[in-house]
């Protein structure tokens, strides 16, 4: 039954909109591990890919791409993080080498 995808789905999606949350708040890289983000966008295009491939298009496949999105933008903000985490650690660098 489509129900119990979709709940299941709806479970597992809660927690990424909080998730997107911590990564802007924090601006922090502590904690993600981008190959698990990775893992689970794989999951959901191949979900995505199932739905679509079996014609079952409806509000379990409007899920998986609601969760997809999400997730895609926790990986962004992984991203973003970490390119900041490393303009950081160079700025302190410089300042350190400049006070040798």
């Amino acid at each position: 039954m489509k129900i119990f995808e979709l709940i299941m789905l709806v479970c597992f999606g809660l927690s990424w909109p909080i998730s997107v949350y911590k990564s802007i708040r924090s601006g922090s890289t502590k904690g993600k591990s981008v190959f698990f983000i990775v893992a689970i966008i794989i999951g959901y295009i191949s979900g995505i890919t199932g739905k679509i491939v079996n014609g079952d298009t409806g509000y379990v496949l409007a899920a998986y791409g609601l969760n997809l999105t999400v997730v895609s933008m926790d990986l962004a903000m992984y991203f973003v993080n970490r390119h900041r985490e490393k303009a950081e650690l160079d700025g302190n660098k410089n300042e350190t080498e400049a006070l040798l």
